[in-house]
């Protein structure tokens, strides 16, 4: 169960087999249904999750109940309602799993314990934040500008695995087209 987290620990860098055991004896198995919210709108984030399999999207909901899709993340990756987990007020965006799931969760509690007590984690932690921080920023800004076939082509280039994993009308809802315009551009490309 820890394997897929042990070997992401590990191509980060040299750590010891202490303290991989230290880091993963914080994390607890999570296992979910597809489309199972793990955060409301308006709870607070109290954890952190590892996915050893499956897929996790973090979006909001309009209020005529548009779904808008700000993030995914994959197996190998990490995934959480940033903002709420550092500050520790309502989330204001849902934390779902689109796929069965298999997920390994550490608390906010132990998690900034490692992150205090563990200067690898911490170093992981720290490449987290600057590799979301890069994709939100190329997302964000390569997207001013960029008509419907261009944003196809980003994600084609950037984010291939989504088009081959999650549904037309969430992919669309993170590009910020309809999925009519999604279906048109995939039959041409």
């Amino acid at each position: 169960m820890y394997s897929v987290l042990e070997k992401f620990i590990r191509s980060k860098g040299e750590i010891s087999s202490e303290k991989i055991e230290i880091i993963t004896s914080c994390f607890q198995p999570a296992n979910t249904k597809r489309n199972e919210i793990l955060l409301q709108y308006d709870e607070v984030c109290k954890w952190y999750y590892f996915i050893n399999k499956g897929c996790i999207r973090l979006f909001t909901t309009t209020k005529d109940g548009t779904d808008s899709s700000r993030y995914f993340a994959f197996e190998g990756n990490f995934a959480t309602a940033l903002p709420s987990f550092i500050d520790q007020k309502p989330a204001q965006e849902y934390l779902q799993t689109i796929e069965k799931s298999e997920l390994l969760r550490i608390s906010r509690k132990d998690f900034y314990l490692l992150v205090e007590t563990v200067p690898e984690f911490a170093k992981i932690y720290t490449e987290i934040l600057e590799l979301g921080f890069i994709i939100a920023q190329k997302r964000i800004y390569g997207f001013q500008g960029f008509d419907a076939l261009e944003r196809v082509k980003w994600l084609i280039e950037y984010q291939p695995q989504l088009l081959l994993r999650v549904s037309n009308r969430m992919v669309a809802s993170y590009l910020g087209i309809s999925p009519s315009t999604l279906s048109r551009i995939k039959s041409k490309l």
